[in-house]
Formats: C-alpha cells, structure tokens, sequence
C-alpha cells in the first residue's frame, strides 16, 4: 500500500433525505505536530478537487483534513430535499459528525461559504469549532438574476465550457488578470463537470438568503479574504461580512479574483494556520 492510500479515506455519509456525499479524510504526514481538523466547502459548480493544493499544505503542517463534494457535485447525489443553505448546512452538520471533526477549523469558498455561515448561524454546536476562514463569500445580498440562472442550466453553455479555450474565455471575469493558466483550466473543468441542474438549482438558491442578524452572536474566531479584482461578489459585501462577525479580521487581496483558493492557495493556508494558532 502506498503512503498516499494510508493517509487516505474516503466514505460516504448518508443525510437525513437520502443524499450520499462522498468525502474524503486525508491524515497528517508522519511525523508532523498535530494541528487539529481542517474541513474544506468548496463553491458552486466546483468539487474537491478545487482544494488540491490547499489540501496538500494541509496535512504537511499536522492538519487532518476533511473535504468533500455538496450534494449534486462531483461523486456526490442530490436526494430528495431542494438545494437551500439551511439543506447545506444539514449536509455539514452530518459530516462533522460522522468524521468527529465538530470542533475543526472550517473553511469555505463562496457558496461552501454560505454554508459554513448558515451552520454557524444557525447549529448550536457551532459553538465548538476552531474557527472561519471565509473566502469570496458574503452575508446576504446573493439574488442571482434570472438570466445568469437560466444560463447556469443552458445546454449551450455546457458544450461551450467543454471546449477548453472558449471555456477559458467564459470564465474569466471570475479569476483575477495574473491567474496562473493552471488554475483557470481547473475552474474550467470544475464548471464543466457540473450538470446544468445543479449550476441553475444552486444559484438560485440564495436569493432571500441573509443571515447577518444571527452572525452577530457568533463568536468563533474568523478571517474574512476576499479579492480586489473579484466580480462575482462583491467586496463590500464580504467587508460588511467581516463587521458582523464580532471576532473577524478582513483582508482584500490585490490582483486575485473570485477563485481566490485557486489562485492564492497559501494565503488560505496561512489563514488556518492564524486561527489554529490561537485555539491551541
């Protein structure tokens, strides 16, 4: 057995309406000072996959990390209950505690972020965790327009994002002008990979969706990054994000876009090392 499998496992955790999410546990390198669980959301119309680098900076500090794909992405199905935040924040709630990672660092990238806040919002046990790194995501304010929902679902911009480089061209207002080609590619498959259900179904589901009042009795300790060149959402709404968590500290990333995990992978992981740090 290599090293790499028994590090690895991977399980599927049954939710309450019959959704199997396929996550994965990856254990600290050998020999590493344990750091406590790191447990990754990844955004709308992306997977796992997304946290690749992150993932491995991870486990080389002593971190045992716990990622997985929502419901409806990746390996992952749908079951019978319609997409909310309050639905992905059941589906968390199962996970952490069917890999007792409760008191773990959670860190979420843009809709993984509206699930992180909804549970922090809204479970009691969130009380437990370490802390929040929140990455290009927001409060409130997410009413995604009936046109871009309708083209999230379009067949047509599916077979456009199949084809490298016009799928590239499509997506490139949501990445910062220095992403590295790698990283847009990636975003390009994450998207591409996702059925048009799913895209339109998530998207949509935020509209209304605003948990600023119960934020503010949350006092988990948090790191709110955002990017300057972000056009997916906006930085004043991950700054009024910041103000309402009574204990988060905000930073603007220059030149990095909304795929801040993609294109400024370490900076995330500094951010878990910041929050570790003061739990331990």
């Amino acid at each position: 057995m290599s090293a790499v499998a028994e590090l690895t496992r991977e399980l599927t955790v049954r939710t309450d309406d019959g959704a199997d999410l396929a996550v994965t546990v990856l254990a600290p390198l050998a020999g590493t000072t344990p750091a406590g669980d790191v447990v990754l959301l990844h955004g709308w119309a992306h997977s796992r996959r997304a946290w690749g680098t992150v993932t491995d900076r991870l486990i080389r500090a002593g971190h045992r990390v716990v990622l997985y794909d929502h419901r409806g992405h990746g390996a992952s199905t749908l079951g019978r209950t319609p997409v909310s935040p309050e639905r992905l924040a059941a589906d968390l709630a199962a996970v952490l505690g069917e890999t007792g990672a409760r008191e773990a660092v959670l860190v979420g990238h843009s809709g993984g972020g509206f699930a992180a806040l909804t549970y922090a919002a809204t479970q009691p046990e969130a009380a437990r965790l370490r802390g929040l790194v929140l990455v290009g995501t927001a409060a409130h304010g997410q009413d995604t327009p009936d046109s871009e929902v309708k083209m999230m679902g379009s067949g047509l911009f599916s077979r456009a994002l199949s084809r490298p480089g016009l799928g590239r061209k499509l997506l490139s207002s949501t990445m910062g002008k220095k992403a590295d080609p790698w990283a847009r590619e990636l975003n390009r498959q994450l998207f591409a990979a996702t059925l048009p259900r799913v895209r339109a179904d998530y998207f949509r589901c935020t509209r209304g969706w605003d948990v600023r009042a119960p934020l503010a009795s949350v006092r988990v300790p948090a790191v709110v990054l955002h990017g300057d060149q972000d056009k997916v959402i906006d930085v004043a709404l991950a700054e009024t994000l910041a103000d309402v968590l009574p204990a988060a500290r905000f930073e603007v990333v220059p030149d990095t876009g909304h795929m801040l995990l993609l294109e400024r992978p370490l900076l995330v992981v500094s951010a878990v090392a910041e929050l570790s740090a003061r739990g331990r």
